[in-house]
């Protein structure tokens, strides 16, 4: 079993755990809770890991489609993390978010599994044109930290560290890790899990990188706004969702090969 004594992980959230940003739809996503199940793998055997996750998918969504389906698996390790996609709509209401999240917390707990999440980065420091959403990403992060502790649930508090801004940590969309950041999002769970092999070293900034000029920071701008805000809100005015049609890509425990980080 190993010295963490988890056997049974079950991943649930939307596309920052489906993988998204680490690999491709042709070659397959990794991402970060992948990272996690193989940091289980490496120190511990017998280990099975299902990932529930689809990106697009809101907190209610999570809680109504993903959560018996992960009871059912009866994981001793579970992770939850989903509130984003809820904050991106015009009616984002933090109660109602948390509120399912805290459902989700409150049926995996009872049943006595191990439940994380993490807080999430002020999404404003990462993409300017998003800075009026870091009132709801502060209410956000306060309401799961008072529903985790209600619950005895494990934060990682990745909201707090400067390197999770660092725009080497985020895929060319902004909205979801890149390969680095998913590592650092896993390491980030294991440390806060205390998981053999983990540390804080995820805490740690990112090599001193070239600072782009004014007009290079705008063109990234307008390249940005072309390339991703506008397809995404095309698809808000439509009615559709990255999600659509998307089922998750590990939906039964099956066993994990360790891995390099």
């Amino acid at each position: 079993m190993g010295a963490h004594g988890y056997l049974r992980y079950v991943a649930l959230g939307d596309s920052q755990t489906e993988g998204v940003g680490d690999g491709d739809d042709l070659t397959g996503l990794r991402g970060w809770a992948d990272r996690l199940a193989e940091h289980l793998a490496r120190t511990g055997t017998g280990v099975r890991y299902a990932n529930l996750a689809v990106r697009g998918r809101l907190a209610g969504e999570v809680r109504a489609g993903q959560l018996p389906a992960a009871l059912a698996l009866r994981p001793d390790l579970a992770t939850v993390v989903a509130g984003v996609n809820d904050l991106l709509r015009p009616g984002f209401d933090a109660d109602e978010t948390a509120g399912h999240l805290e459902a989700v917390f409150a049926a995996l707990t009872a049943q006595g599994a191990r439940v994380a999440t993490l807080t999430f980065p002020d999404v404003g420091r990462v993409t300017p044109l998003a800075r009026p959403l870091a009132p709801r990403v502060h209410a956000l992060n306060d309401r799961i930290r008072q529903a985790a502790r209600r619950h005895g649930v494990t934060v990682a508090e990745t909201a707090h560290h400067e390197v999770v801004t660092d725009p080497r940590m985020w895929s060319a969309d902004r909205l979801h890790a890149s390969p680095l950041g998913h590592a650092r999002i896993a390491a980030a769970v294991a440390d806060a899990l205390a998981l053999p092999d983990s540390d804080d070293t995820w805490t740690r900034p990112l090599p001193p990188r070239p600072v782009p000029t004014r007009l290079g920071a705008a063109a990234g701008e307008l390249a940005w706004a072309g390339s991703f805000l506008g397809p995404w809100i095309a698809r808000r005015v439509r009615g559709r969702s990255s999600g659509d049609g998307r089922v998750a890509k590990r939906p039964g425990l099956l066993p994990v090969e360790g891995r390099g980080a």
